[in-house]
């Protein structure tokens, strides 16, 4: 299909369509090969699902969905239920197509059913992540303009305290006193459903990524792009089978999660087991009692699985995914020493939806995040925007058949800039093509696979009462590659705090605090108070003094 112009929209209700960036502004789409040329007019849902079901022998009953507690759907029970919620949302609930649809619960089977829900219906699905506060769902509704959101019964406290404005709040899973409940509304609707056509252009998801600046980014991505990543990264590197089991820790909220865990998977007739939360310990039992094949999790809980004597727990694997953070050379050669596995390495973002450089098997080399997807292009640029010498350090710019696009944000100038996105990371690329990783371009701080802005965290902190001014960075450690540390200069004066025990009780108040105000994962685990904190001549805050300090009491 041609991809100068956007198709005619199936959307009734525009506001995505109205809110994209200015079209010179979007990044250059690259459609090399041939698995990325779609129709004109798709519907994800509809190939995931209804596509896999007809196209595969069997396919209805296929194992598609599991759950630890014995849930076992086949590819038929999840598109009767998927069906049946998309009566209740068009029928009961007059969802138009368009019409943004919040979800919010850990990884188990009826989150997914929902999902397809909402495609089906032509509505644009926002999954969040269950952990956050209402101060953080009041800003993502603000920027997104939800009209329904389909939660898990047991979050529904944080996300009705947001108090989003003209939000229609339904439960799954459970029900909870003053809301109906979309599974009990669900049962006795039709288990067939005639998908809304939309063009394969129609905005089909909105993904929230954190900024520097601690406000969110509404990601917009098309019907096709989320295709586009299973048909790139995971048919030409990953390169899954039919009988393959899926299993995993990133929440499908992170594009990540919902990559490896759901459209990857269902793309090629596989099956996911969903697992709400699990220590490393509790992933590689999960691993051995269900022959999982196919693992994506970040690369300090494998480390974590083989510290703890689970190697042997992991044998059933024959792909492991790590991303989300880097994969240092030694992790990998002891994992690789310990089980035999061949660590796939990967760096995606949220804005281009999942991984654009990753290789595997003979490819790969140790400590390298590896080569382009197939698909995808990537170079090295300086400051300048010039090409950057192979050996020399730069910043990361890509380009594929997905690209950033805000909702309606002037920092899409940031990341887009010549045609490229600029993922915000410092590589080296060698004269083989192979990247490697260096640092984060920006303040961004990534912990065990979560990226939390620094500036939110400080937010969070000067809002306690006995918080004068902070300044937060990475400080490096070696179970989570970098923990949230604070440097905190108290109302009143470190004096007077009175010594260590005074400190220590200021400090688990302050954790307490953040844990209370922002997602508990974004607290501080280290917090140092001080006097005051370093500065430019002109006033501004020498961050880099204090990560440079961070690193030097880390080692």
């Amino acid at each position: 299909m041609p991809h100068t112009e956007l198709s005619p929209s199936a959307h009734v209700d525009t506001f995505c369509r109205d809110n994209l960036p200015p079209r010179e502004l979007w990044p250059d789409l690259v459609f090399e090969v041939p698995e990325v040329h779609y129709p004109e007019r798709l519907n994800v849902a509809t190939v995931l699902l209804d596509d896999v079901i007809d196209g595969m022998p069997g396919g209805a009953d296929r194992p598609c969905v599991l759950a630890p507690d014995g849930t076992r759907w086949t590819y038929g029970e999840l598109r009767e239920r998927a069906n049946q919620v998309a009566h209740v949302l068009v029928e009961d609930l007059g969802l138009v197509p368009g019409n943004r649809v919040l979800l919010r619960g850990p990884n188990n089977p009826w989150l997914v059913a929902v999902w397809f829900a909402v495609l089906k219906a032509g509505g644009v699905v926002v999954p969040t992540m269950p952990m956050l506060r209402p101060r953080e769902l009041a800003t993502i509704g603000e920027i997104g303009r939800f009209d329904i959101a389909l939660c898990d019964h047991r979050f529904t406290e944080d996300l009705l305290r947001a108090e989003v404005p003209g939000l229609r709040t339904l439960t799954y899973g459970g029900t909870v006193d003053g809301l109906d409940d979309v599974t009990a509304l669900a049962q006795g609707k039709p288990t067939t459903f005639d998908d809304v056509d939309t063009a394969a252009d129609d905005v089909s998801m909105l993904a929230f990524t954190s900024g520097t600046t601690g406000r969110p980014k509404a990601t917009m991505h098309f019907h096709r792009d989320i295709l586009a990543n299973a048909d790139t990264f995971s048919r030409y590197v990953l390169k899954p089978e039919p009988d393959d089991l899926f299993i995993g820790t990133p929440p499908i909220a992170f594009t990540f999660g919902l990559g490896g865990l759901v459209v990857f998977p269902l793309r090629v007739g596989a099956s996911t087991l969903l697992v709400e939360k699990a220590t490393p310990e509790q992933l590689a039992d999960l691993v051995e009692e269900h022959g999982a094949t196919v693992c994506f999790t970040a690369p300090t809980a494998y480390k974590a699985m083989i510290a703890r004597g689970k190697a042997g727990a992991l044998r059933s694997l024959r792909r492991a995914v790590s991303a989300g953070e880097h994969l240092p050379r030694r992790t990998w050669e002891e994992i690789y020493e310990q089980t035999g596995l061949r660590l796939i390495d990967g760096i995606g973002s949220t804005e281009m939806l999942h991984i654009f450089i990753g290789s595997a098997d003979d490819e790969i080399r140790p400590g390298s995040t590896g080569r382009p997807v197939p698909g995808y292009h990537a170079k090295i640029i300086d400051k300048a925007g010039n090409d950057a010498p192979d050996g020399t350090p730069g910043r990361l710019a890509v380009k594929g058949p997905t690209g950033c696009r805000y909702l309606a944000d002037e920092r899409q100038a940031v990341y887009v800039q010549d045609g490229w996105n600029i993922t915000g990371d410092t590589f080296i690329r060698d004269e083989d093509g192979y990247f490697w990783y260096q640092a984060r371009s920006d303040d961004m701080i990534v912990s065990s696979g979560y990226n939390i802005s620094g500036t939110e965290v400080e937010e969070a902190l000067v809002g306690h009462p006995d918080v004068m001014e902070c300044a937060v960075v990475a400080a490096p450690d070696p179970e989570r590659g970098n923990v949230v540390k604070a440097y905190v200069v108290p109302r009143g004066g470190r004096a007077q705090l009175g010594g260590e025990e005074g400190e220590q009780v200021l400090r688990k108040a302050l954790q307490d605090h953040v844990k209370g105000a922002i997602a508990p994962y974004k607290y501080p685990r280290q917090i140092e108070f001080i006097d005051a904190l370093p500065r430019t001549s002109t006033g501004k805050v020498q961050r880099f003094v204090l990560r440079q300090a961070a690193a030097e009491e880390a080692s």
